[in-house]
C-alpha cells in the first residue's frame, strides 16, 4: 500500500529546493534495479520481500525475462530527513553497453547521481563510461559499494582482508575521477592562459607556465568519494541493507562515551583504539592493529552472517535481535530459510532505503544549486563560445540559474527522448471511481432513455436498428484502430518557468540557432509540424495536452508542472523526433548534443512477410526510429530496408518491438552484419612466403610501369580536366580526424557558407557572415580550437614520412558526411582553398563556382566505395591538377547537362578510380572484452574459447595478479 499520494507528491514539486532528480548509474549486473526496489519499497509501493525479485522498474517483458535494463524509467518518491520533506525523481538507467545511450538521456535530466560497485568485480568497463557521462555533465555523484554479502558467502575473507579489498576498490574508483578532473583542469587552463595573453602582460612572465600549478591549485577536496564525508554507502541491496561511517558513529558514540563527530573522522582509515589510553590513535598498519573500521563494525557484520547464514545457530538469533533492539516477527524466527531470516534482521537493523536516501538528500544538489559551468554546457556546444549568443540569448542563463516557476519566467524544457507506452497506463484511461453525485445523475439518464423508449412506436425502432448497428461497427473499428495507435510521451525536465496543460510552446529542434533567428525576419507558420519542415527550418509550435507524474509502471495526470521536476508530455509525437527544446521565446538556443558512447553498429536486412504489407513496416520503422536514439533505419537505392542497432542485444529488443508494438506484422530478417570500411595500403613489398616481389618478375615489373597511381578525368564537354591520386593515411592522423569530427563539421559548414557567396556580392554578405561568432569572424573559441587542431597535426606530421610535411595547407574537405576520416587534398598550383586559413582573403577565381561541387564529389566517394558501399576510411585524394575551360559562346548545358554537376559527376568517378589503382582492403569492426569466469571453468575457457564463434582472438588469459 502506497505511503503518500499523489496530492503530497503535488506539494513538493512546488519546492524545488526539496527537490532531488537523481540517477543509478553502473557497469551490468552490478544491482542497480535491486537498489531500485529497496528505495521504492520505502515508499510502500511495493513490499520490501519482494526488492530484487519483483524488478519494478524493468517493465518489458524480455527485461524480466533476460534479468538486466533495457530501457531508462522514472518514479516519484517522498522521504522525509532532517525534519524536512523532500521530493525524489529517481531514475533506472541501463548498465548493458547495447543501451547506454539510455545512459545518456537520463543524466542530462539529474543533478546527482547514484553510482554503484560490485565490490567483488571492482571497476568495470562500463563503470568507468557511465563515471565518465556523469562528470561531463556536471552530475555530482555519490557511491554505493554494493555486494558485500559476496565477501563473507562466497570469498569467504576475514574482516581484515575484507576493508583492504574496500580500500582498494574505492581507490579504483577515485583512481577514475581523478584522471578525469586531471583531463578537464588541464584543457580549461590552456583556455584560461589564451584568456590571459590579450591582457598586457610582462614578456618575462610569458615565457614559461607550469602546467602543475593548475592542478595544485585547483579545489579537488568535493571531487573524491570517502567513507568519512558521508558520500560512500556500504551495501547489500539483495539482503536489503546498507550503512554509512556516520550510520555506526551515531549507533556507537553513546556506547564509546565519545562525540559523533570524532567517530566519523576515525572510523575509516588507519585509525585504532589504544585499550589502555582509551584514545584513538593513527598506524593501526604500522602497529598490527585492527583498524576501527573493522573492529566496530565489520566484526559485527561478520559475526551476524556466519551465525545465522553459515552455521544456521537459529537459537542465537533471538539473542542477537535483543542486544541489536530489533523484534522480528514469530513467523520470522521460525522461517526454515536462514537467508530470509538474516534479511529480515538486517533491514531492520541497518535499512538500506533510509540509509541512500538520507545521503541523497544530503549530499546531492537540488535543481537551485545547478552550476554555472553546467548551463553553459546545455546552451551552447563544445565548440561554440557562450559570448557569441545574443544579449536576449545569454539573458536566459539567469533564469536557468534562478530555477524560478513565476509567470514572468520563460517556459524552458528539455525533452531528452520519447518512450512508448500502452493506453492502461495513462490515468485518463483508468476507470475510474464514481461519486454517489456522479451514479444519481447516470441513473437518471437511464431513466430518461427507458421512457423514450417506450413512447417509440415498433416501426421506428425497427428502421433505427440497422442505423445503430452500422454506427456501432464503425466505433469499434475506430476504437480498435485507436488502440492499435502508439502514444508517445516525451521524457522531459523543466528548468523554467512554469508549464501548463493548453500552453501553447514553440519546439526547437536539435539544430536551432537563435543568433540566425533573430537576425532576420522569420515568418513562422504555426499550423506547421515536424514532416512538414524544410531542411533550414527547426521550429513549430504546438499546444501541451497531457503532463504526468512518472510512477514507474504508471503515470499519474496533472494540470501543471514547475521548474526543477522531471515529468512527461503527452501529444508531441508530431513534433519531436527524438529530443527538443521546448520553450515559450525563439531566443532559447536548441540544448547541446548529447554525447553517446556508442554508435550503431549491426545491421540487418527487413522485409515483410507478406509484400502487401509494406506500409505497415515502412510505419513501424518511422516508430521505431522516433522511440530508439540508438537505431538508424535506412533505405538502400536497391528499396532493401535495413536496421542498424548498437549490438545483438539491443537488435533482438528492436525486432521484438517491430513485431509487437509498431509495425504488427511478421516480418522476415536477414542474417546480421557489421558495418565495414574501404581503405587502401601501401603496395606490398614481399608476399606471403617472404619472398621479395621486386627481384623475381621481371615482366611484372614492366607491365606495372603501364599502371599510373594518376587518375586524369575529364567532364563530358570537356571543359573541365582533373588530375587526382589516392595514398593511404598513416593511423595517427586518421585517429586525430576521428577524435576532431565536431569541429571538421562547424569548419565545413562555414566554408559552405563562404561558397554560397557570388563574386558580385562577396563583400557585402561576408559582412553578414555568423557562424558560431560574430560578425565577420568566427569566434575565439572556435579559432582557438581550429589552430589546436592544426598545431597536432603538424605535431603528428612532422613525426612521418616528408610526404606529409605540408598537409595543414593542403586540406581541402573531411568526408564522409564532412567530419569523416578521409581527406581531400589540394596539391595544385594555382587554386588555392581556405578550409584551415580563415584569415586569407578571398580572391577572384572561376573555378570558386564550382567549389562546392567538386567537394561534393568526393564526399558522394568517400562514402560509398567501390569495393562493396561502404564507407572509406584512412584515404587520401590528392588533386594535382585541375584546370577549367569554360567556354564563354555556346551553351552545352542542354546536351551534358549543368557544369556543376559534371565536375561532380567527374571527381567521383575519379576518387573511385584512383582508389582502385592501389592495393585495396576491407576493415572490419574489433570489438575488444574482459571475460571474467569463475577459476573452475577457466582451464575449459582456454581448450574452447567462445570467441571463435565470432572468428575472434584471445589475447591472454590467466589468474590476473592481486596486490593484496
Amino acid at each position: 500500500m502506497r505511503l503518500v499520494d499523489s496530492s503530497k507528491l503535488l506539494e513538493l514539486q512546488n519546492k524545488p529546493t526539496n527537490i532531488r532528480n537523481i540517477c543509478i548509474v553502473a557497469h551490468v549486473d552490478h544491482g542497480k534495479t535491486t537498489l531500485a526496489d529497496s528505495l521504492i519499497s520505502s515508499n510502500g509501493i511495493i513490499s520490501q520481500r519482494m526488492s530484487g525479485k519483483l524488478r519494478y522498474l524493468d517493465s518489458r517483458p524480455d527485461e524480466q525475462e533476460r534479468g538486466i535494463t533495457m530501457k531508462s524509467s522514472s518514479i516519484s518518491l517522498y522521504h522525509s530527513v532532517d525534519q524536512q520533506e523532500y521530493l525524489v525523481n529517481l531514475i533506472d538507467s541501463p548498465g548493458h553497453i547495447d543501451f547506454s545511450s539510455e545512459v545518456s538521456t537520463a543524466v542530462r535530466l539529474c543533478d546527482g547521481a547514484i553510482v554503484v560497485v560490485d565490490v567483488v568485480e571492482g571497476v568495470c568497463p562500463q563503470t568507468r563510461l557511465v563515471l565518465k557521462q556523469a562528470y561531463s555533465e556536471n552530475i555530482k555523484a555519490v557511491l554505493v559499494l554494493n555486494k558485500i554479502d559476496r565477501l563473507i558467502l562466497e570469498m569467504q575473507l576475514t574482516p581484515l582482508d575484507a576493508y583492504v579489498h574496500l580500500t582498494q576498490v574505492l581507490e579504483q574508483v577515485n583512481a577514475v575521477m581523478g584522471e578525469l578532473f586531471a583531463t578537464e583542469i588541464l584543457e580549461n587552463e590552456e583556455i584560461t592562459l589564451d584568456k590571459q595573453e590579450k591582457k598586457d602582460l610582462k614578456k618575462e612572465d610569458n615565457n614559461f607556465y607550469d602546467w602543475t600549478s593548475a592542478l595544485e591549485d585547483s579545489d579537488d577536496s568535493n571531487l573524491y568519494f570517502s567513507p568519512e564525508q558521508g558520500n560512500v554507502v556500504f551495501a547489500s541491496a539483495a539482503d536489503g541493507w546498507g550503512f554509512t561511517i556516520h550510520t555506526f558513529a551515531k549507533l556507537f558514540s553513546d556506547k564509546l562515551g565519545v562525540k559523533d563527530e570524532i567517530l566519523r573522522k576515525v572510523l575509516w582509515g588507519d585509525f585504532y583504539l589504544n585499550t589502555k589510553t582509551k584514545r584513538f590513535m593513527k598506524g593501526a598498519q604500522e602497529k598490527a592493529k585492527k583498524p576501527l573500521f573493522v573492529q566496530v563494525i565489520l566484526d559485527n557484520l561478520w559475526n551476524v552472517y556466519e551465525t545465522i547464514a553459515m552455521r544456521n545457530e537459529k537459537e542465537k538469533v533471538p539473542v542477537i535481535c535483543e542486544k541489536l533492539g530489533i523484534k522480528l516477527t514469530t513467523r520470522d524466527l521460525r522461517h526454515t530459510d536462514a537467508r530470509i531470516q538474516l534479511q529480515s534482521l538486517m533491514v531492520q537493523w541497518l535499512p538500506l532505503s533510509n540509509t541512500v536516501l538520507n545521503m541523497v538528500c544530503r549530499k546531492l544538489p537540488s535543481p537551485k544549486e545547478i552550476l554555472p559551468e553546467k548551463v553553459e554546457k546545455l546552451m551552447c556546444s563544445r565548440i561554440r563560445d557562450f559570448d557569441s549568443f545574443g544579449l536576449e540569448t545569454q539573458k536566459l542563463k539567469e533564469d536557468f540559474l534562478a530555477c524560478d516557476s513565476s509567470n514572468d519566467r520563460p517556459v524552458i524544457v528539455f525533452v531528452s527522448k520519447m518512450f512508448n507506452v500502452d493506453k492502461s497506463m495513462l490515468s485518463e484511461n483508468k476507470p475510474k471511481t464514481l461519486t454517489p453525485e456522479e451514479m444519481a445523475i447516470r441513473r437518471e439518464r437511464v431513466r430518461q432513455l427507458r421512457e423514450e423508449r417506450k413512447q417509440n412506436n415498433e416501426n421506428v425502432k425497427d428502421a433505427n436498428t440497422e442505423e445503430k448497428k452500422i454506427v456501432e461497427e464503425k466505433e469499434i473499428i475506430e476504437e480498435e484502430e485507436d488502440k492499435d495507435q502508439p502514444i508517445f510521451i516525451a521524457f522531459a525536465r523543466i528548468f523554467s518557468g512554469r508549464l501548463r496543460k493548453g500552453d501553447k510552446v514553440y519546439v526547437l529542434g536539435p539544430k536551432h540557432d537563435p543568433s540566425k533567428i533573430l537576425n532576420m525576419n522569420y515568418q513562422f507558420d504555426p499550423d506547421k509540424k515536424l514532416k512538414d519542415l524544410m531542411s533550414d527550418e527547426h521550429i513549430t509550435c504546438t499546444e501541451i495536452k497531457s503532463l504526468y507524474i512518472l510512477m514507474g509502471r504508471e503515470m499519474e495526470a496533472i494540470d501543471e508542472a514547475v521548474a526543477g521536476n522531471i515529468i512527461g508530455i503527452g501529444g508531441l509525437e508530431d513534433h519531436v523526433l527524438r529530443t527538443a527544446t521546448l520553450s515559450s521565446t525563439i531566443a532559447c538556443p536548441a540544448f547541446s548534443e548529447m554525447q553517446y558512447s556508442v554508435v550503431p553498429i549491426l545491421r540487418v536486412a527487413l522485409e515483410p512477410t507478406y509484400p502487401s504489407q509494406l506500409p505497415q513496416l515502412v510505419k513501424g520503422l518511422k516508430l521505431l526510429n522516433q522511440a530508439d536514439s540508438c537505431v538508424q533505419v535506412l533505405l538502400q537505392e536497391t528499396g532493401e530496408h535495413v536496421l542498424v542497432t548498437a549490438g545483438e542485444i539491443h537488435l533482438e529488443r528492436c525486432l521484438e518491438d517491430l513485431k509487437n508494438n509498431y509495425a504488427k506484422i511478421p516480418i522476415t530478417v536477414s542474417e546480421p552484419i557489421v558495418p565495414f570500411r574501404e581503405t587502401i595500403v601501401e603496395p606490398p613489398k614481399i608476399d606471403m612466403a617472404n619472398e621479395e616481389i621486386d627481384a623475381q618478375n621481371v615482366i611484372d615489373k614492366e607491365i606495372s610501369k603501364d599502371i599510373d597511381p594518376v587518375i586524369i578525368v575529364y567532364t563530358n564537354n570537356k571543359q573541365s580536366r582533373i588530375k587526382i591520386r589516392a595514398k593511404p593515411i598513416p593511423s595517427e592522423i586518421t585517429n586525430l580526424l576521428d577524435k576532431s569530427s565536431d569541429l571538421l563539421k562547424a569548419i565545413s559548414q562555414h566554408i559552405k557558407t563562404l561558397q554560397g557567396l557570388t563574386k558580385n556580392n562577396i563583400e557585402t554578405k561576408f559582412r553578414e557572415l555568423q557562424i558560431n561568432g560574430t560578425k565577420h569572424t568566427l569566434s575565439d573559441r572556435m579559432l582557438k580550437l581550429i589552430q589546436a587542431f592544426k598545431d597536432e597535426l603538424t605535431s603528428i606530421c612532422s613525426k612521418l614520412s616528408p610526404e606529409w610535411k605540408d598537409i595543414v595547407d593542403q586540406i581541402w574537405s573531411v568526408g564522409p558526411r564532412n567530419c569523416g576520416p578521409n581527406l581531400l587534398l589540394n596539391q595544385t598550383n594555382d587554386y588555392f582553398t581556405k578550409y584551415l586559413h580563415h584569415e586569407k582573403e578571398l580572391k577572384e577565381d572561376p573555378r570558386f563556382e564550382y567549389e562546392s561541387s567538386f567537394v561534393n564529389g568526393f564526399q558522394l566517394a568517400s562514402l560509398a566505395g567501390p569495393l562493396c558501399d561502404e564507407p572509406m576510411m584512412g584515404v587520401a585524394f590528392c588533386v594535382e591538377e585541375w584546370k577549367l575551360e569554360k567556354e564563354s559562346g555556346e551553351d552545352v548545358s542542354y546536351t551534358f547537362g549543368p557544369l556543376s554537376g559534371q565536375i561532380m559527376s567527374a571527381v567521383k568517378d575519379g576518387c573511385r578510380k584512383a582508389f582502385q589503382a592501389q592495393p585495396q582492403r576491407l576493415m572490419a569492426a574489433m570489438y575488444s572484452c574482459d571475460i571474467s569466469v569463475d577459476q573452475k571453468v577457466l582451464e575449459q575457457m582456454r581448450l574452447n574459447p567462445i570467441s571463435d564463434l565470432r572468428h575472434g582472438v584471445t589475447h591472454s588469459s590467466g589468474i590476473p595478479e592481486v596486490d593484496s
